[in-house]
């Protein structure tokens, strides 16, 4: 699993998704087009059927996508 951490990011990112309510989203652009879409969750708690895990080639897909969009904002 892909992990980012909040304090790696600049601020005014970090507050939009830390104020993401449960299924709330994300609209990820670039260029004018849609490029990706974050929903966000609660935690799973540990009684429900674990799920596997992405590729880590898709993982890396996920990531680089949301860094050039970031880039390219900021």
């Amino acid at each position: 699993m892909a992990r980012l951490d909040l304090d790696d990011l600049p601020p005014k990112i970090a507050a939009l998704l830390e104020g993401l309510a449960d299924g709330g989203e994300l609209v990820l652009v670039r260029g004018g087009a849609v490029v990706g879409r974050l929903t966000a969750s609660t935690i799973a708690s540990e009684e429900n059927d674990p799920v596997d895990p992405p590729s880590e080639q898709r993982m890396a897909e996920v990531f680089e996508n949301f860094r050039a969009a970031i880039e390219d904002e900021f």
